[in-house]
């Protein structure tokens, strides 16, 4: 049996979130105007702010266990609760539940040792600390096979050697997950490993925040060098030559993860698109009487739709421990296409007002842009949706197990 209904829990969190963002952080943004993007302790001592009120309202670390303080909601909670944290990007860093965070939190109670998590978790949970995720570099951006930093052995402590480049966070963070190679393994993919670098370590240097068309999040995104960054035996996450597979385990659920908060951001899109053709007259009516203005609200709510659905069912798959890598490409090409499309319809049924700062729709606007190419640029990904349809067809002659068919 199919249930589309949420658990009860699950709709009273929401609820709750929904209306936190409605009453909190909303206003926040609101009264912060055009500062909405502040960086450094402007930033810091907001979101300070916000995460009182969300730990007052029993809102903090919805994906973390309860043992770490969190509220124990799975990959469907989170897909949930993320789309009602989308409208702001204050929200997920009120709750804590904000990329690169949020990834590295996961891959940490999914690989860490106790002695690392209470050295490296514990403050990310907290809220005391941020972190980042090192493994993109210049020539190797969607192809992580082409990572060229190296960590090699010297007596008990490993060395990496190797420049990062559009590392979120990495400005201000406290540590690192850094990707290098340390071994010509059995195959290209059992020759990573994962390393915890600490942010004050004299071998990490942050060169720069790299200058960017969207939003400015906590730490930007930045070039990073690693020149002799000397490191423990301890440092390692995970096993050796386990580097490839544990990042993929952590960026799964992380691509999904912003599908789920874009879904949000296209919601508030089209409530703001709708509520203007509702007030907004010309030549003697309202917008909303025209009709190519009808099309574009009805275009967006039914991509709306399709996006809520890919993203619960490729949350259910992970929930339930199933192959979820198929749903969560075809989720992440869609919904960052439809969340361009939603964007640019509201802003132009407000025409000037929507280009200029006076909406957030400008913000939006050039944030979306870049949701096509981090976690994977749509091409790489529509490369190993079709590579997996042709696989399937060869082996059980009919492509449905690659289109998300139920069996």
């Amino acid at each position: 049996m199919i249930d589309f209904e949420l658990p009860e829990d699950v709709k009273q969190i929401q609820t709750k979130v929904a209306t936190f963002v409605t009453d909190v952080v909303l206003p926040t943004e609101a009264a912060l105007g055009p500062d909405v993007e502040l960086e450094g302790d402007g930033l810091a001592e907001v979101v300070a702010g916000l995460r009182d009120k969300a730990r007052a309202a029993g809102l903090f670390n919805p994906h973390m266990p309860e043992s770490w303080g969190g509220l124990g909601l799975g990959a469907l909670g989170m897909a949930i609760v993320s789309q009602e944290c989308g409208v702001s990007g204050l929200a997920s860093l009120a709750l804590n539940c904000m990329a690169p965070d949020e990834g590295n939190m996961h891959l940490l109670l999914h690989a860490g040792t106790g002695e690392q998590n209470e050295t490296y978790l514990r403050p990310l949970a907290e809220g005391r600390a941020r972190s980042c995720f090192a493994m993109t570099e210049r020539a190797a951006g969607a192809d992580p096979l082409g990572i060229a930093t190296t960590a090699e052995r010297d007596g008990d402590d490993w060395v990496l050697n190797g420049e990062k480049w559009f590392i979120t966070g990495a400005m201000g963070a406290a540590f690192a997950i850094v990707v290098a190679k340390t071994a010509s393994g059995d195959s290209e993919r059992n020759s990573y490993s994962l390393f915890l670098v600490d942010g004050d370590n004299p071998g990490w240097k942050v060169l720069r925040e790299i200058p960017v068309m969207g939003t400015h999040g906590p730490g930007g995104h930045c070039e990073v060098l690693l020149e002799d960054c000397r490191v423990g035996s301890d440092s390692m996450l995970g096993g050796p030559g386990e580097g490839y597979k544990l990042a993929q385990v952590r960026l799964g659920p992380a691509r999904l993860a912003h599908a789920m908060r874009w879904i949000g951001v296209a919601q508030r899109a089209l409530d703001l698109a709708a509520q203007r053709a509702l007030e907004r007259h010309t030549f003697g009516e309202p917008l909303a009487k025209r009709q190519t203005v009808q099309n574009w609200l009805a275009d967006s709510a039914i991509e709306l739709y399709a996006s809520r659905l890919m993203v619960l069912h490729a949350a259910y798959l992970i929930e339930k421990n199933k192959d979820y890598r198929q749903e969560v490409s075809m989720s992440k090409v869609y919904i960052s296409e439809i969340l361009n499309k939603v964007v640019d319809r509201a802003l132009q049924i407000h025409g000037a007002l929507g280009y200029s700062g006076d909406m957030p729709l400008e913000r939006f606007y050039r944030d979306a842009r870049a949701a096509r190419i981090y976690d994977g640029p749509s091409e790489v990904h529509r490369m190993v949706i079709a590579r997996n349809v042709l696989r399937t067809v060869m082996t059980a002659g009919t492509a449905k197990p690659a289109t998300g068919g139920l069996a």
